[in-house]
């Protein structure tokens, strides 16, 4: 598999991840961050100066821009700085293991990050991580993919609502059908008169 295709996997695994927080979630990561992750994530996400005074704005901006940054970097930067707390736990719970956990020491410590960090914030840190390029990649890229709790959700195929095809009004339609009977009228006309003028000749 080519170095492109695992790096495209690897950012829609975030993305999915990204997506799949709830407001609450995503919320409580943000809050909880220091002022100076704070302030980066409001740089990052066009704040006015001074950063968002609304926690709900703030939350607004942060899905916007991750959602259009998948490609300019901006979904991995704000990532990085939400999960900063969850990777910092998870290297002090790893210890001496933290570069290249095996799957049973990483599920091992797992439900205290989800204590702490809940479903979501500990997923993203996990996908963060592999879009980072972690030594550990290919185990926490199965473990997004198969484990019962940390499973990324399946990407949503987008809904298409079909419109109902278009119906004229009844004001329309009689509009319509006294043009069609003018036509015809006038067309019965010219060949009437072409009729007459035949026969003088």
């Amino acid at each position: 598999m080519s170095q492109m295709k695992i790096r495209l996997q690897a950012l829609s695994l975030l993305d999915r991840a990204f997506s799949a927080l709830t407001d609450d979630e995503l919320s409580g990561l943000v809050g909880s961050m220091t002022d100076e992750l704070r302030e980066a994530v409001d740089d990052i996400c066009g704040a006015p100066e001074g950063g968002f005074t609304d926690p709900a704005a703030r939350v607004l901006a942060v899905r916007a821009t991750a959602s259009r940054g998948r490609l300019s970097g901006h979904l991995e930067q704000l990532s990085t700085l939400i999960t900063d707390s969850c990777l910092a736990s998870c290297v002090e719970l790893l210890g001496d293991n933290a570069d290249n956990p095996t799957e049973p020491q990483l599920l091992e410590i797992t439900p205290t990050l989800i204590e702490k960090f809940g479903v979501g914030g500990t997923r993203l840190m996990l996908a963060n991580s592999v879009a980072g390029e972690a030594a550990a990649s290919v185990m926490l890229t199965r473990v997004l993919k198969h484990h019962e709790e940390l499973a990324v959700p399946a990407a949503q195929e987008p809904t298409v609502e079909l419109l109902p095809a278009p119906k004229a009004d009844d004001d329309v339609k009689a509009k319509r059908k006294a043009l069609k009977e003018k036509k015809q009228a006038e067309a019965r006309n010219r060949r009437e008169q072409q009729l007459r003028a035949a026969n003088r000749a």
